[in-house]
């Protein structure tokens, strides 16, 4: 049953994810466009409309396993001036992004908890900047997977010149392990049985590992 508590935290979670995952794809696009190609504006995929990147399953995962994905920003890497760089920094472009943007909510959440508290608002405000912040980074490691057709996968890919045993895995079958492991987590959030939720886990533990620098940096000043 829904309560006061439970309605805050999927209004936080909504407005995060209209954040987070519309910052992460357009990143891809800013990318591609100025290097050259011009697919994300032909596609409508050059803006920030979090419904031009939402989807459905990709957010019923975050919904439900606090890690998921959006729709991929289609890209055609030929028209790039430079077809290595192209690739390299389109890959990097939307982990980049999601990122910085933990970098600089992490201080606003920070601040939330010295001001006033004005009742549900600022709950929703200091629930959002931290769900902000935790997806983000969550979304950066999350992408950085070197399995097909996640951005780590796509940075394999530009410095990869023997096509491998392991490469073909992680293109063609490493999709199926992910699949596998997003099930035993959205099982483990729903039965409760933490133990079988793998890839939540190694992500939490990465998670915690990459927000040091930027926990560090902005506690010299709070």
């Amino acid at each position: 049953m829904l309560n006061v508590q439970n309605i805050i935290e999927l209004i936080s979670k909504i407005l995060a994810l209209m954040l987070v995952l519309p910052l992460h794809e357009f990143a891809h696009a800013f990318v591609a466009v100025k290097s050259g190609d011009p697919t994300p504006k032909l596609y409508n995929r050059y803006t920030i409309n979090p419904l031009a990147h939402f989807d459905l399953l990709g957010l019923a995962c975050f919904a439900f396993a606090g890690f998921g994905w959006a729709k991929p920003v289609p890209v055609n890497p030929n028209n790039f001036r430079n077809y290595k760089k192209g690739c390299f920094f389109v890959s990097i472009a939307g982990v980049t992004a999601n990122y910085l943007t933990a970098f600089i909510i992490y201080p606003l959440l920070i601040l939330t908890f010295f001001v006033p508290n004005f009742g549900y608002f600022d709950d929703v405000l200091q629930l959002s900047l931290r769900y902000v912040f935790n997806f983000s980074l969550a979304f950066s490691v999350f992408n950085l997977i070197p399995i097909y057709p996640l951005d780590g996968f796509r940075v394999v890919d530009v410095f990869s010149k023997r096509r491998s045993k392991i490469y073909k895995f992680l293109r063609y079958q490493g999709i199926y392990l992910l699949y596998f492991l997003f099930l035993l987590s959205i099982f483990s959030d729903i039965t409760g049985v933490w133990q079988i939720n793998i890839l939540g886990y190694l992500l939490s533990k990465v998670v915690g590992y990459v927000s040091m620098p930027i926990t560090l940096f902005w506690g010299l000043f709070f």
